[in-house]
């Protein structure tokens, strides 16, 4: 009873997630259909030319010199037409399965990007970008070719079994005694290449992450002294895989053999029937030609629709992956167009920033990080926020970010006594933001500051980088801002990365800043000038800050000290 429900959860999650590929095919319905229609085609020239063979060879034993030349040309024309229309549907393949894989990958970049930020950040990065390379290609790649591929071999066989049929009904029964025993193992088949494809697929997904953040990390990794550990490390995952792929090629190989001793004792079978019918003297050898011929197609396309399984297994799993996170729950970005007619506002007159008994858990956690607190944060002011590393600081930022979501309470923002919104992700587009790690993107220096402003002038980037006190070392460069940044600011200092990325929020201009511990890897002097001219440059901004350095509170307002709790205090001025 267990193995029947086993069997039967394991079909129901196939189905369902090729139910879920089918819509993505109906969207290439044309395609598809035109694709089909020419594998149908070519289907049927190859028949019609078996079938032609049959009358060529029965005119040359018999010696019939009229109609040697006319089977000649239908042979010879039908399959020079059937090659024709196999490289034209090769080309329409490519060319549309191109198109295909751009567009599904763009579509889950977009469904990744779009995620509510709390559900993708279960997710390692190499195990999404995995699933947005390996699996989208898996799945774009069966996309143009499976429905065509199906129906194709399947006229292939019913074409086949008829001519057989109509010939010979016996060699048709021979042709078909692979039949039951592949029909009976299959359910045991799409199990064990179920298995086996989920955990190669999860196991490219690890490796993948280990290289990625293992390569991202190379500094610290060589710093610690531990190149060879890592290297083993790699080699045990490899090794890992190794061992799985052997397993998995173990069952291949020896599911392959199964299936070709069958199909050589049926093709023999067929061999030896058509021999006694030809010595008996009931067929022509013309006809013993054709039985060779379909016998041959009958079996292999019987076999070829059994050898879809595995596809039909791997690309179901690939589409069960990509189905996982198109499902996952999106931002909430109702608010959207309000939020664009406040922040006009907003650049105008600032923006205040209201927590009102504001608390907030993590989904697996009974504890609340921060437990009904409340702050406010106007416009020309700064406020802070301190306490011990894991109190809850960046907690409040996410949620100011609208990261993550409220559990109660409220947080809104709000221009002068009237407009008022509640923090979400449409509210984003209010916020300036300098994060705690390095967030530089492959590209220059222009290119960086434009991400966040596409048509910055070059004036306009110095003069954020001069109010982030970044100008003179950029100026110095031999590009100056034209510069490359290299991958995670390899080519420049953490103190230097740190400014560049205050630079391109000052180069935002949005009415509120926030900054997780954005002075960190900055001397006092030069966080002095940075944060002199941080308030000086837009003395209608509301600035939040988290930070552990004494000398950036002398610039706040307020400063609120987060308590084991998950309160808040606010604390005295000296």
């Amino acid at each position: 009873m267990k193995k029947v429900s086993e069997y039967t959860a394991l079909f129901k999650n196939i189905g369902s997630e090729w139910k879920w590929l089918l819509k993505v095919m109906s969207r290439y319905r044309l395609e598809i259909a035109g694709y089909t229609v020419m594998g149908v085609v070519g289907i049927a020239m190859g028949l019609g030319a078996s079938v032609a063979s049959k009358f060529l060879i029965d005119a040359v034993v018999g010696k019939n010199s009229q109609t040697i030349i006319p089977a000649a040309a239908l042979v010879i024309g039908l399959a020079v037409f059937q090659l024709v229309v196999n490289a034209l549907s090769s080309f329409v393949s490519s060319r549309v399965g191109t198109r295909v894989n751009n567009e599904i990958r763009a579509e889950i970049y977009e469904a990744m990007a779009n995620a509510d930020w709390e559900n993708i950040n279960k997710y390692h990065s190499g195990d999404l970008i995995n699933r947005l390379e390996g699996d989208v290609n898996s799945v774009s790649g069966n996309v143009i070719s499976f429905l065509p591929g199906l129906f194709t071999k399947l006229m292939q066989f019913f074409g086949c079994l008829a001519i057989v049929l109509y010939y010979d009904a016996t060699l048709a029964l021979l042709a078909l005694m692979s039949a039951p025993v592949l029909f009976f193992s299959s359910r045991f088949m799409t199990k064990m290449m179920r298995k086996y494809n989920l955990e190669t697929r999860e196991m490219n997904g690890k490796i993948l992450s280990f290289s990625e953040e293992s390569v991202q990390n190379l500094q610290t990794i060589k710093a610690f002294g531990l190149t060879k550990d890592y290297s083993e490390k790699f080699r045990a995952l490899l090794t890992n895989y190794r061992n799985m792929r052997l397993s998995h090629d173990k069952f291949t190989i020896l599911t392959t053999l199964c299936l070709s001793f069958i199909g050589l004792v049926v093709a023999y079978s067929c061999y030896g029937w058509g021999v006694y019918r030809l010595w008996s003297g009931a067929i022509t050898f013309g006809t013993m030609t054709l039985f060779l011929q379909l016998s041959g197609s009958l079996t292999s396309s019987f076999s070829g629709l059994v050898s879809m399984v595995p596809g039909v297994i791997s690309v179901a799993t690939a589409a069960g992956r990509i189905k996982e996170i198109t499902e996952l729950k999106k931002e909430n970005t109702k608010d959207e167009k309000i939020a664009e007619e406040m922040l006009i506002k907003a650049r105008e007159k600032g923006v205040s920033v209201i927590a009102e008994n504001l608390t907030y858990s993590y989904a697996d956690s009974e504890k609340a990080v921060l437990n009904k607190i409340s702050f406010s944060a106007l416009p020309g002011e700064t406020i802070a926020f301190v306490g011990p590393s894991g109190e809850g600081k960046t907690t409040i930022l996410r949620l100011i970010l609208g990261l993550v979501n409220k559990t109660e309470g409220e947080l809104k923002l709000k221009i002068e006594d009237s407009d008022a919104i509640s923090v979400s992700p449409a509210t984003r587009r209010f916020c300036s933001y300098v994060p705690q790690e390095n967030a530089v993107f492959t590209g220059t220096i222009a290119e960086n500051m434009r991400i966040v402003k596409p048509d910055a002038t070059d004036e306009e980037i110095k003069s954020a980088l001069k109010i982030a006190d970044a100008l003179d070392f950029v100026e110095a460069l031999p590009l100056g801002i034209e510069t490359a940044v290299g991958e995670r600011g390899v080519n420049f200092s953490e103190g230097q990365v740190q400014r560049l990325s205050i630079a391109r929020a000052v180069l935002c201009n949005a009415p509120l800043l926030v900054m997780d511990e954005a002075t960190s890897a900055l001397d006092s002097d030069t966080e002095e000038r940075v944060l002199d001219n941080l308030m000086q440059s837009n003395g209608n901004q509301t600035r939040i800050i988290t930070t552990h350095r004494p000398s950036m509170l002398n610039y706040c307002h307020r400063i609120y000290e987060l308590q084991e709790d998950g309160t808040v205090k606010l604390r005295e001025r000296e």
